[in-house]
């Protein structure tokens, strides 16, 4: 079995014409590398992807939670199609190791980089909407990616509703400390602890202090009281059955 072939059970979809999935799969090092011409890399699929998961995302929310406002549904959906949450749905595809690296890009992590997984998720969809039509794509993001929504939405809101949660609930303020860093300047790795009054609550890591200090959040509000959070989480536990 080739991989292509083992990707394409993985995934649950089969292609009629497998071009389109190499090309989903080939990152521009890659293209680079092997002199492949710019165009057939997967930058233009995840153009493509791009719009299709966002009608099929403003679709779903609209059916699913007709309570929440215009400007709600625009943040739900943020949280939902944002680089960190569409990383975060590949490892249940192994995403990361059927994409099409250069050396390079491949030797210093390339594969579980969440900016190339999300990019790559985003091309897949754009792949399977050409190869298949709408029904296929649609189908393919209501199982791989829209699942789990509240958590997601709870992470991409983490530090928001942390400090909502730490300015009801403590005396404290809640402050971010950065306990390390490590990795090359293009390659940087932070860790960040969320701290309320000195007592770590979470700790988290990132290639930006900005991802970092999100991830620390998350972690802590995971801890923490969940009936309480729910007061915090706009749309939690209101969506339609």
């Amino acid at each position: 079995m080739s991989k292509q072939e083992e990707f394409q059970k993985i995934i649950e979809y089969e292609f009629q014409d497998e071009m389109i999935l190499k090309q989903a799969l080939t990152h521009s090092s890659y293209a680079n590398e092997k002199h492949i011409k710019k165009h057939l890399d997967n930058e233009r699929l995840e153009f493509l992807g791009d719009a299709v998961l966002e009608v099929v995302t403003s679709e779903y929310l609209f059916l699913h939670y007709p309570q929440l406002s215009e400007g709600d549904l625009t943040k739900f959906r943020a949280s939902l199609v944002c680089e960190p949450t569409l990383a975060a749905c590949t490892p249940s595809i192994r995403l990361g190791d059927f994409i099409l690296l250069g050396r390079g890009e491949d030797r210093t992590g390339g594969r579980k980089r969440k900016s190339i997984l999300s990019d790559a998720l985003e091309a897949l969809i754009g792949a399977i909407y050409l190869d298949g039509g709408l029904t296929n794509a649609k189908e393919f993001i209501l199982k791989f990616v829209l699942t789990d929504i509240e958590n997601k939405k709870l992470f991409y809101d983490s530090k928001t509703i942390l400090q909502e949660y730490v300015q009801s609930n403590y005396d404290g303020n809640l402050k971010y400390q950065i306990i390390g860093e490590s990795g090359p300047d293009h390659d940087k790795s932070f860790t960040v602890e969320a701290r309320i009054a000195g007592e770590v609550i979470g700790t988290g890591s990132g290639h930006t202090k900005k991802a970092a200090e999100q991830e620390a959040a998350y972690q802590a509000l995971l801890k923490l009281d969940s009936n309480k959070l729910k007061e915090l989480i706009p749309g939690q536990g209101e969506a339609c059955t």
